[in-house]
């Protein structure tokens, strides 16, 4: 059993995002860690009602989310430190998982939350408020009928990526990418995909949490080079 990262093991739930955060060399801001506590602690309150997440318990709200979203954020940062696109769109962003942690820690940067489901996004709108989340912008809207332009358009859990791409396709900007958050390499959805995109893989680890997890990122086979490639 993995304990690494539970509060049981810290004075606080803070201390526990931090000692994470540090492992996975994602530096956090004064403030930050506790806002994500906090947010945990909303996703735990909202959840009674309006069944966010089928995790109950907070400290595996923590583990199982927060700090598998924190996993994503070096990669993010250095996604967005290529290029001078820097807006962010989470696609079917339900409880604000990855968007609302990715905003937190990146407060430069403006960051999406698009969901069909209107209860989610009231709870990510919530959250925005009482967190004083000032670059998150929560969207109840179906993707295919929204329209923006976005540096990085990410998702967790939303759907297939040949869907993923297909449905959010027109919102990605000229030298943008999509950032899929997925369990392990997901061979037979990669297979499936259109041709014209290149694809990478970059596995992840999350501080303390067992199982596979990854990244796929996906672009245009003839999109331009961002600044700082090859």
């Amino acid at each position: 059993m993995t304990t690494t990262i539970t509060s049981r093991l810290f004075d606080t739930p803070e201390a526990s995002v931090e000692a994470a955060s540090r492992s996975m060399g994602v530096e956090l801001a004064a403030g930050q860690a506790a806002s994500l506590v906090r947010f945990t602690e909303l996703l735990q309150r909202w959840n009674a009602v309006y069944n966010l997440t089928a995790v109950r318990d907070p400290e595996a709200i923590l583990a199982s989310h927060i700090i598998d979203c924190l996993a994503a954020v070096p990669p993010l940062r250095r996604q967005l430190g290529k290029s001078d696109e820097s807006a962010v769109l989470d696609v079917g962003s339900g409880g604000g998982l990855p968007g609302v942690v990715f905003a937190i820690t990146n407060p430069e940067v403006p960051v999406t939350c698009i969901d069909a489901v209107g209860k989610k996004v009231a709870f990510i709108t919530q959250a925005k408020a009482e967190l004083g989340v000032r670059n998150l912008a929560p969207v109840h809207q179906r993707v295919e009928s929204f329209s923006g332009s976005f540096g990085v358009i990410a998702s967790r859990a939303f759907s297939s990526l040949k869907d993923f791409v297909r449905l959010s396709g027109r919102l990605r900007s000229p030298a943008g990418v999509w950032m899929a958050m997925k369990g392990k390499e997901p061979l037979q959805e990669l297979a499936e995909l259109p041709a014209g995109l290149v694809f990478h893989v970059e596995h992840l680890k999350a501080a303390g949490l067992p199982g596979q997890r990854c990244l796929v990122w996906l672009r245009p086979s003839m999109d331009p080079p961002t600044r700082g490639s090859s």
